[in-house]
């Protein structure tokens, strides 16, 4: 069977991870998540201090990017692969407030997402992958066979992400995550360099009344759709 590229957008905390997960775990194609690629970032400019709540030093994460080496690799326990910064597992510390917080600040920066983005490419070059993130069907697959788009209100996608966060952060507030997930869609979407936009012939899916069953349902089946028409 022909294998496709399969392209997720959407806002902060729409599940898109989740779904990709699941979707790549069915059609045993290969999973990347491009916003633990930027958040594994922000970790090292957290950790090197060129970030922080009052300051940030673009120039300095800039000039220091060759030190920063990303990897994915395949936890079995987990049926998906998670994230490595300088051959250290991240994939817990990088989803943190404090990480989220800064995220989007990060992702502005043009150096940066020209790094990234020429990764996220060679990953995708022998198709069979299910890629999420901001830009992955306007810029880094624009011609991917299946673009999905998925978004919710701010107001379910903060409580979503609430809740998530009550195990690592049991001290902060529903306001607090409501906040950051406001301020993260107006940087995603007023960026200069790729801005989150609906891609051309995407799919728009709205998950606000959607169960996760649902959801995954309706995907899939777009899915095989797009990969019988190869």
């Amino acid at each position: 069977m022909k294998k496709i590229t399969i392209a997720i957008d959407g806002h902060s905390s729409t599940g898109k991870s989740t779904l990709a997960k699941q979707l790549a775990k069915t059609l045993n194609y290969i999973y990347i998540d491009t916003g633990a690629m930027y958040r594994a970032v922000t970790l090292f400019a957290m950790q090197q201090g060129f970030i922080t709540s009052d300051t940030f030093d673009a120039d300095q994460l800039v000039a220091n990017l060759n030190h920063v080496f990303l990897s994915f690799k395949f936890n079995e326990d987990l049926g998906f692969a998670e994230i490595y910064l300088n051959d250290e597992n991240v994939e817990d510390k990088i989803r943190s407030i404090e990480v989220s917080n800064f995220v989007s600040k990060i992702a502005e920066v043009s150096a940066i997402r020209t790094k990234l983005v020429q990764q996220q490419k060679k990953y995708g070059i022998d198709k069979g992958v299910v890629m999420d993130g901001r830009d992955i069907g306007t810029v880094v697959f624009p011609d991917a066979e299946l673009k999905i788009f998925m978004t919710a209100s701010a107001e379910i996608r903060a409580e979503r992400r609430y809740l998530e966060l009550q195990e690592k952060s049991p001290n902060i507030t529903f306001d607090e995550v409501l906040k950051n997930v406001v301020e993260r869609d107006k940087i995603d979407s007023t960026r200069e360099d790729s801005p989150l936009i609906v891609a051309e012939n995407a799919v728009m899916i709205d998950n606000s009344n959607l169960t996760k069953e649902e959801q995954f349902n309706l995907i899939l089946d777009l899915a095989h759709k797009a990969i019988n028409a190869v």
